[in-house]
């Protein structure tokens, strides 16, 4: 029971730890399509550097890349679905506002509970649904009037996949066998972004290029470390240890990051909505916790 208790906090903490990591996605993003880098080349960057990150950590740790012929498949699977949600993420940057992707793409606790339900057969109790009405009540308080007029169809296509692959490669993490590191995990993962960021650039007419300035360097270093290496390894023993559909319900703390860059760096106003909705998405985190711990209990 002790160990079940440790798990829980282990896996909370991870939760709450990769949302806010990977919140700051469109932070570094933004800067680097200032510094007039295309897509692939952020991306491409971003993977390859932590991925030399991660192979240097391995290299310390004495950690073998041996894997056998299902765990490979489990492997590329996951890699394919992370190039699919990052690659649409990022594309989406240009056709609206960073917050409003960052709403839309909250939708992927929902997809993530549907999918538990219809294909793993999870009850739905009563404080999962309330958990996710309010983290969704709450994003959209942050978000509520952020664009004037109507939004572009094909940004909102792009960030829907974004939010439906996000959901599987949750899923996929909780419910594979993988029985490995979650460095190793992500050495592969990564491995693949890298190398399907260089298959879309060729095909996307798109050449990849080198960050122009050290700034853009630097925002690059961030997103390989923060929502890449820390928001990945973070997120795999957050859906071992918590499960799929908390670790989702709690990345209602991603746009809240994005809030609260916005009001810290660039001094955009903390209003009452805002804090509003920040409320509200505690709510939803602390109802996720606790009805956690009574599961584990009873």
């Amino acid at each position: 029971m002790k160990a079940k208790g440790s798990h829980k906090l282990i896996g909370t903490l991870c939760a709450i730890g990769a949302a806010v990591c990977y919140g700051t996605n469109p932070l570094g993003a933004l800067n680097l399509y200032a510094e007039g880098m295309n897509t692939p080349s952020v991306l491409f960057y971003r993977f390859g550097l932590a991925w030399i990150i991660i192979s240097i950590v391995m290299l310390f740790r004495h950690e073998g890349l041996k894997v056998n012929r299902r765990e490979f498949g489990t492997l590329t699977a996951l890699g394919i679905l992370f190039i699919f949600s990052s690659l649409t993420l990022y594309l989406s940057f240009h056709y609206m506002p960073a917050g409003v992707a960052s709403t839309i793409l909250f939708t992927y606790p929902v997809i993530t509970a549907a999918i538990m339900a219809i294909f793993f057969h999870e009850r739905i109790s009563w404080a999962t649904i309330l958990s996710i009405a309010l983290a969704l009540a709450g994003v959209m308080l942050l978000y509520w009037g952020d664009t004037n007029g109507t939004l572009n169809i094909f940004g909102v296509v792009l960030v829907i996949i974004s939010a439906l692959t996000y959901a599987l490669y949750i899923i996929v993490v909780d419910k594979s066998p993988l029985r490995m590191s979650s460095f190793k995990i992500n050495f592969y993962v990564l491995f693949y972004c890298a190398l399907g960021m260089v298959v879309f650039a060729l095909l996307s007419g798109q050449p990849l290029m080198l960050p122009p300035t050290p700034k853009a360097w630097l925002w690059v270093s961030w997103l390989a470390i923060v929502p890449a290496i820390m928001a990945l390894v973070m997120m795999v023993y957050a859906a071992r240890y918590l499960g799929s559909t908390p670790t989702a319900i709690l990345g209602a703390l991603e746009p809240t990051t994005a809030v609260l860059i916005g009001t810290i760096i660039f001094g955009e106003p903390f209003t009452f909505r805002l804090s509003l909705g920040i409320l509200l998405i505690l709510a939803a985190v602390i109802i996720v916790v606790l009805g956690k711990g009574r599961k584990e209990t009873a």
